[in-house]
């Protein structure tokens, strides 16, 4: 056995460096990299602003931990809190922690308001929310739960888009309702805004906290800084990383007033999250990412894309049925009997990188910086990865 562990299956590609949407393996193959390490690579390979910015850092301090001010840390914290509903910030590592600290969060804001007995939070079916074993308790995804012991109690699971199974679902004990915007690993499946808008009413009435899973969306992935910001709803929390810092380790837990004044010293804690190296990285891909005009660039390279895509849906119908997401977070709706993976492995044939997603959805998640070029070259690979399918006598 290979001397890591195998919860990744058996990878048959290496890479050894990357340049923009570019990967190359260590044959000296080029791939277009439409997967971005799962939404993460942002701002492409090799980004020169945050290359410098982390070469810059690395030659000053690594790591003092938060037991001191660590001046960058803050500068993130101002310049997110100006670009959102927050009023604070706590930084961390990963989306799961993120989600995590969102619920920890919840729960104290209840407790110290008077009402510790508020600690169960409602989420939604086909959700992901991180691998621990409380995030993966609050998805209820069994194939992820297997093996694993009963789950962590106090996450209440209702369906999508159904406001009578919410309501319902509401007790005493209630305490958050937790959603992505656009379920990522479920499927690329957007949640619709009137949806969006009964849940923050409903939070309201029952004197709920409503938390946002930005993990994946947030960061412009949508062509707004965040998912949410696309409708007139607000959440109370959210949990953001994946691409807040276009490749370094970094995740935030963003939160209005009332909710960070209760989180006190001693409550939470990271020792890595928001360290001098990730603020650097962080500080600088919020620096490209709130340059004039990059998000209306990314909205314009979305369009493209998915009319692309739309039209590759119709030539190949006995493939593909449709086509789904937001922004440069597009999923291809695969017609069985093919599969997601069958698709992306032909696409990889072709120097298209993808990743699979739930309900047989193949995932497109490029840099956001990706323009006409890249776009022509991954359609002209989506659609030989398509035609091979059909050639092989499957459609």
């Amino acid at each position: 056995m290979n001397a890591v562990m195998p919860t990744y299956g058996h990878p048959t590609v290496s890479f050894e460096r990357g340049e923009g949407a570019y990967l190359f393996d260590t044959e000296g193959r080029r791939y277009l990299d439409f997967a971005a390490g799962i939404a993460v690579n942002s701002l492409g390979h090799s980004h020169p602003h945050l290359v410098a910015a982390l070469q810059s850092q690395a030659e000053r301090l690594w790591h003092v931990s938060n037991l001191y001010n660590i001046p960058d840390q803050v500068r993130m914290a101002e310049r997110l809190c100006d670009l959102s509903f927050a009023e604070a910030v706590f930084f961390c590592n990963s989306g799961t922690e993120a989600m995590e600290g969102a619920v920890k969060a919840s729960r104290r804001y209840h407790a110290v308001n008077g009402h510790p007995e508020k600690w169960r939070s409602i989420a939604l079916e086909s959700s992901f929310h991180g691998r621990t074993l409380a995030m993966l308790s609050a998805s209820k995804n069994p194939k992820h739960l297997d093996g694993f012991g009963h789950p962590a109690d106090g996450f209440d699971l209702v369906p999508v888009h159904n406001m009578n199974a919410l309501r319902d679902a509401i007790t005493p004990e209630t305490a958050s309702i937790i959603v992505e915007p656009i379920q990522g690993e479920g499927g690329l499946l957007p949640l619709e805004e009137s949806y969006l808008k009964e849940l923050r009413a409903a939070a309201d009435e029952f004197g709920l906290l409503l938390v946002f899973d930005e993990v994946q969306t947030g960061f412009g992935r949508t062509g707004r800084l965040f998912a949410h910001q696309w409708t007139d709803v607000t959440p109370d929390i959210m949990g953001c990383a994946k691409g807040i810092a276009g490749g370094f380790p970094c995740g935030a837990i963003l939160a209005t007033g009332a909710v960070a004044e209760t989180m006190t010293a001693g409550t939470h804690g990271s020792t890595f999250g928001g360290n001098p190296l990730a603020m650097a990285v962080a500080n600088a891909t919020l620096d490209v990412l709130t340059e004039d005009g990059f998000l209306d660039a990314v909205q314009q390279s979305s369009a493209a894309l998915m009319s692309g895509l739309d039209s590759l849906s119709e030539k190949y119908d006995t493939v593909l049925q449709g086509v789904r997401g937001k922004g440069l977070m597009i999923g291809m709706i695969v017609k069985e009997p093919h599969t997601n993976a069958a698709l992306g492995e032909a696409a990889r044939e072709h120097g298209l990188l993808t990743v699979v997603a739930g309900q047989n959805v193949l995932r497109m998640l490029p840099p956001l910086t990706i323009g006409k070029t890249e776009i022509d070259e991954a359609l002209d690979a989506m659609d030989k990865a398509c035609a091979s399918l059909v050639s092989a006598g499957h459609g």
